[in-house]
């Protein structure tokens, strides 16, 4: 393969969710953004790669940037080849994840190993485990829904909070404690949402009904909060993502101010960045979690490629594939028993999205 060889096109979607989702930075009805490929003509039987880029509002580019940034990537990539092209996108990191998968994906379909093999050069990986994911709603139907995904095998919940007061967010997580017993992993996601005082107070609740992580629950310019939260040892963690963009990891660490960090590919510009931010995280004794943004099946199944790198890894938020009304294509990864089952075919594993 020479970088004359490669071709590189993207194609618009927009996938519409089952439901919106209700966060506290507010609902998601759909995702929309750009499927990639990206391919080696050098070969009567061209290898390909894809890539996804799904912008979101508040992490990374807008759409339009998105798409202008791919529009350069694909005059660079023939005249300057892969280093320029990811080069041209460097600030736009929506684009920069999709420009990066697809590369990733094409080299490894060309070695013949699992992408996941490529990025970690480990050993064979056969499942994740992962975390349902539970929007807000009333205490009973908040119940119901964690009811569902135990029932489907999860031993993870994420609960999102933020969008009602503390104490019905405390409640509604004794509902599900009191639903699901005491051996299932309860998280909460607050979004930036809160005052000091107010994570103060969840906090304590939550420490009562043994929730293991609260993630980003001030504001991610309140690193000295969050690192007063922590020094509280009431025995939830407390993880940062929005955090991260804001901050970086040594500043972060700098401060004591998490347990966990969450790594968003899409937002982070690719799964090569986040997968050198886990390893440097290793070595800070920091727990990396891997999430999506709620992206297609390209995106997504580069998510779990890139968790099953990263070793002893947490339940990831990565079975979002449900959120989605529709998808690119049929998705390779399979969820058993509070895990994914992690493609072993080459490359991504992803074969049936871009139709002509």
């Amino acid at each position: 393969m020479t970088d004359a060889d490669l071709s590189l096109a993207y194609r618009p979607f927009s996938l519409a969710l089952a439901e919106p989702l209700e966060t506290a930075d507010g609902a998601i009805s759909a995702r929309e953004g750009f499927l990639v490929r990206l391919v080696d003509e050098d070969s009567d039987d061209p290898a390909v790669g894809y890539g996804e880029a799904t912008p979101l509002a508040g992490w990374t580019e807008s759409l339009e940037d998105c798409e202008r940034a791919l529009e350069r990537a694909q005059d660079a990539i023939r005249t300057g080849g892969p280093s320029k092209a990811l080069e041209v996108v460097a600030q736009q990191v929506a684009a920069r994840h999709a420009i990066s998968l697809a590369l990733a994906d094409l080299q490894a379909t060309c070695e013949a190993t699992p992408l996941y093999r490529y990025l970690g050069q480990g050993p064979m990986v056969g499942r994740v485990p992962v975390n349902a994911t539970i929007g807000d709603g009333s205490p009973a139907d908040t119940a119901r829904d964690a009811r569902t995904a135990v029932d489907h095998g999860f031993d993870t919940c994420k609960l999102k909070v933020g969008l009602r007061s503390v104490e019905e967010d405390i409640e509604r997580v004794r509902r599900v404690r009191e639903t699901v017993g005491p051996d299932v992993e309860l998280r909460v996601d607050a979004n930036e949402a809160w005052t000091y005082e107010q994570a103060q107070s969840a906090l304590e609740g939550f420490a009562e009904l043994d929730v293991s992580i609260l993630e980003q629950p001030l504001p991610a310019g309140a690193l000295e909060g969050h690192a007063d939260l922590r020094a509280q040892n009431t025995g939830v963690s407390i993880a940062l993502d929005e955090g991260l963009l804001e901050h970086g990891v040594d500043t972060i660490c700098d401060a004591d101010a998490a347990d966990v960090i969450v790594l968003k590919p899409m937002a982070l510009g690719g799964i090569d960045v986040a997968r050198k931010v886990a390893a440097w995280l290793a070595e800070l004794e920091v727990t990396p979690l891997v999430t999506t943004t709620i992206d297609g099946v390209v995106a997504r199944t580069g998510a779990v490629h890139l968790a099953a790198a990263i070793p002893d890894v947490p339940a990831c938020g990565l079975a979002t594939g449900n959120l989605l009304a529709e998808d690119l294509g049929r998705d390779p990864v399979l969820l058993e028993k509070g895990s994914a089952v992690v493609p072993q075919a080459k490359g991504l594993g992803v074969t049936d999205v871009w139709t002509e």
